[in-house]
């Protein structure tokens, strides 16, 4: 699960969706394939990539498989990514929070 399979994951505007549709909890593969379309084994390929990038987590729940996103990681990766390339945003963060603390 690499910063670079996170980015790949991102890229796509599709995958950007079904991470929207996740941010407010668990879904059925059904259910995510019923909001977009394409068809079902192209959304199953898109979750594949999000999965392997670890921005989504799957459990079965009897014969259904649920998502979820992985904010943690998603938050983590790009915050990593925003640091390395613009440190100077770590002291403005800590600015504007001072400011509203």
């Amino acid at each position: 699960m690499s910063e670079t399979a996170v980015f790949r994951a991102l890229a796509d505007p599709t995958r950007r969706q079904i991470l929207q549709y996740l941010k407010t909890g668990e879904l059925a593969a059904g259910a995510i394939v019923e909001r977009l379309p394409i068809s079902g084994p192209s959304v199953s390929r898109h979750l594949a990539i999000l999965k392997s990038a670890g921005l989504v987590n799957e459990r079965r729940a009897g014969n259904r498989i649920l998502y979820r996103l992985d904010a943690d990681r998603l938050a983590l990766t790009v915050s990593d990514f925003i640091s390395a390339v613009c440190p100077a945003q770590i002291s403005l963060r800590r600015r504007v929070r001072g400011r509203t603390a």
